[in-house]
């Protein structure tokens, strides 16, 4: 969780933060669901984004 959280704030949220609440909570949305769950590769899943690398896993175990 450490990780997520730093990657968050440096590479997603704007140094000068969010005006709104909303806007922050929309931004980040994007960022947690979208992004970072379909986008952004991991080293720890050789460069595949976590969401794809689960159905990979699903796909191959035949539970998918």
């Amino acid at each position: 969780m450490e990780r997520l959280f730093r990657s968050l704030k440096t590479e997603w949220v704007p140094a000068m933060g969010y005006m709104t609440k909303a806007e922050a909570s929309r931004d980040i949305s994007h960022y947690l669901m979208g992004y970072y769950n379909w986008e952004r590769p991991h080293k720890h899943n050789g460069g595949i984004p976590p969401a794809k690398a689960e159905n990979q896993t699903n796909l191959l175990s035949g539970n998918g």
